[in-house]
């Protein structure tokens, strides 16, 4: 397929899927703790705007929930499959880890997912909050054994090569690896920001369409808190996580920046915009600020830190992908909070509501989330390159003797399935979404209900009088 390897179609291949999963999961973990916040409003003011939402949610994260399970599933195979080198080498951590998030995790949430689905009026009210909570606390959980996985595959520590495989010798070091805590933060902030933006897109959605009510006004109000207060903390984290990543993986900084040399007595500049050239060693087109490059990663002004040049060309990753990747993530990192900030500016003017212009630009920025998200990770896992563990296992070593031919039929295989599957679950949960939040009727009590017997015997009566008289008209 267009000339390319099988490694190359074995890296796109896995590309697309996880591109399609990573989705899944990020607003599964949003919406499963707003779940609990709208349960937890319910029960405390009893006000049925949140009860409403609570239920017009539930279903989309359900549709959701369903779709990151099979997506999940093609993931965890791709490791035999494509990668089975890796899986040799490396498989002595990374498959108790994976396997550690099935029995902590997907237990827990399946456990607990059937009462929270079905069992509104079926136990009692501080059992079913019980049970949101648990399948809430089993995202995290299981976002934190994954992102420690594909941490120490980006940080390796707590291990030794013994016979060309790796062998643990410290668990609590693979796991707590230098640079898990930033990314399981990281990961979990964006979760919250991609939901809330799409929370937000929904309810202006719906007040554009002039469906103006209180559990509308309720959502995108929540939204819009979410976004003023967490998209700070956020830019935060994500510059404490680069200050990480200088220190284990200078040479992704390098790329993410553009940065090729630094210059005698001269801070590092940070270059907006440009085209890095991997050819001619240089970044074409630069727009640079001078010295606030090294400002932002060292905290001095003459600071510097170092560039491509310093690496040999086989270790340096392609800068223009994860270049342009960070400053998309960066960019609409941005525009969350500007407009979280004129959310915040209107809801002081009594307009947060009824303004278009904002409206508008809520709808177009749900997206917004899942981009950055992808944005990230592409900046994440190019910029990790040529390693697939960072200076322990080169990429190139990790994959399996399968053809061109091969990788190529299965990436088609992959790509229409994906788009006819995951096209039609998208599609259903949009459609949800936009028909909106309505006033929840609540079941009958389940001793109202009739039953029928569950088995054929269990429909005779308790007790049955031997000597009882026949009835009238029957032949004794």
């Amino acid at each position: 397929m267009f000339d390319l390897t099988a490694l190359e179609l074995a890296r796109i291949q896995f590309g697309f899927t996880i591109s399609f999963h990573i989705i899944f999961p990020a607003i599964t973990i949003g919406l499963a703790s707003y779940l609990v916040v709208l349960e937890a409003l319910w029960l405390w003011k009893g006000d049925t705007a949140y009860r409403d939402l609570y239920h017009f949610w539930l279903k989309i994260f359900a549709v959701n929930f369903a779709m990151g399970v099979v997506s999940g599933l093609v993931m965890a195979y791709q490791f035999g499959t494509n990668w089975s080198y890796f899986s040799t080498f490396a498989g002595s951590i990374t498959g108790p880890l994976l396997t550690y998030e099935v029995l902590t995790a997907f237990f827990l949430e399946a456990g607990f997912l059937g009462v929270m689905m079905f069992g509104w009026n079926r136990v009692g009210p501080g059992l079913h909050f019980f049970a949101t909570i648990m399948v809430a606390a089993g995202t995290l959980i299981s976002a934190t054994w994954i992102l420690a996985s594909n941490s120490w595959m980006q940080t390796p520590q707590g291990y030794e090569i013994v016979a060309g495989r790796v062998v643990p010798v410290d668990w609590v070091a693979v796991i707590f690896n230098p640079s898990f805590p930033y990314r399981l933060i990281h990961m979990t902030i964006a979760a919250y920001l991609a939901t809330a933006l799409f929370v937000g897109a929904t309810g202006a959605w719906h007040l554009l369409k002039g469906h103006d009510d209180k559990r509308v006004r309720t959502m995108i109000s929540m939204a819009m808190w979410m976004l003023l207060l967490v998209t700070p903390v956020q830019i935060l984290v994500g510059d404490l996580h680069g200050l990480n990543t200088l220190e284990h993986q200078p040479a992704k900084i390098a790329a993410m920046e553009g940065h090729w040399e630094n210059k005698p007595g001269e801070g590092a500049p940070l270059i907006l915009f440009g085209w890095p050239d991997m050819a001619a060693e240089t970044t074409r087109y630069a727009v640079a600020v001078p010295n606030l490059g090294g400002l932002i990663l060292t905290h001095d002004w003459n600071g510097q830190y170092p560039g491509l040049k310093e690496f040999a060309p086989a270790d340096r990753p392609a800068s223009a992908p994860v270049f342009w990747s960070f400053r998309i993530m960066v960019g609409l990192g941005v525009l969350m909070l500007l407009l979280g900030l004129w959310s915040l500016w209107l809801r002081w003017r009594g307009g947060l509501y009824r303004t278009r212009p904002f409206l508008k630009l809520a709808v177009a920025m749900g997206p917004a989330g899942i981009v950055a998200i992808l944005a990230g990770w592409i900046t994440t896992e190019m910029g990790r390159q040529p390693w697939i563990v960072y200076n322990v296992m080169r990429t190139e070593d990790a994959v399996s003797n399968h053809s061109a031919l091969t990788m190529s039929a299965t990436l088609i295989i992959f790509i229409v399935a994906y788009c006819v599957v995951f096209g039609i679950g998208l599609s259903y949960m949009l459609k949800i979404a936009a028909r909106g939040p309505s006033r929840f009727e609540e079941p009958p009590p389940l001793e109202a209900t009739p039953r029928r017997p569950a088995r054929p015997l269990s429909a005779a009566p308790d007790a049955i009088d031997p000597i009882a008289p026949p009835h009238d008209g029957e032949k004794g």
